[in-house]
């Protein structure tokens, strides 16, 4: 049984568990990115608490779910003192999505100006420098990634963050909005199919 499995309530022969066999490779691959990105074996610099707090964060921008649920359970074991900070910070900058610009064209008729991050002065002395640099950075991807730039890095890289911690990071953010997505169409599909929670 995998995370999301767990989460909702699938049980083994279960008619869920049937349909979330029918896609063997996603199942063990959404599993196998969460334990790379979330519990690596050699995290580095780039924590566990900290992953786990970005974690946090992201899941709350998205609203309740038993996903977000999940992730302030896995900070507050690893980090407690930075959960209260990690949910206000979530709290204040929450915002809808996406917003941005398009490149000049067509599609420029969509543009819609993206809202500003500002983390509660509190929130951000607790949570420190490098901890504010991947929230505004995980901010930015989850409401505004139309805005993708070169220079989006420069605060990152000033907070003591490394080229491939970026990379880790932005790629933790990017799982955290598929496994986000799968877990409510999962939900969805259960409360129609009547055998998980």
């Amino acid at each position: 049984m995998d995370l999301l499995d767990s989460l909702l309530g699938v049980t083994p022969g279960s008619a869920m568990d049937r349909i979330r066999a029918r896609r063997p490779i996603a199942r063990t691959h959404t599993q196998e990115s969460y334990r790379v990105l979330l519990t690596p074996d050699s995290p580095g610099r780039f924590t566990e608490a900290e992953r786990f707090a970005v974690a946090a964060y992201v899941a709350a921008l998205h609203g309740e779910s038993p996903l977000a649920r999940h992730y302030a359970a896995g900070l507050a074991a690893r980090a407690p003192e930075l959960a209260a900070p990690v949910a206000a910070a979530a709290a204040a900058t929450r915002a809808d999505g996406p917003h941005g610009a398009y490149p000049p064209g067509p599609l420029s008729a969509e543009d819609t100006p993206a809202r500003g991050f500002a983390l509660p002065p509190e929130a951000a002395g607790a949570l420190g420098p490098r901890l504010a640099a991947a929230f505004a950075h995980a901010h930015f991807l989850v409401f505004h990634p139309r805005d993708a730039a070169p220079q989006r890095f420069a605060p990152l890289l000033a907070a003591g963050w490394t080229t491939p911690e970026i990379v880790s990071l932005s790629q933790l953010v990017a799982f955290l909005a598929y496994q986000l997505r799968a877990a409510h169409g999962l939900a969805v599909l259960a409360r129609h199919v009547g055998d998980a929670a």
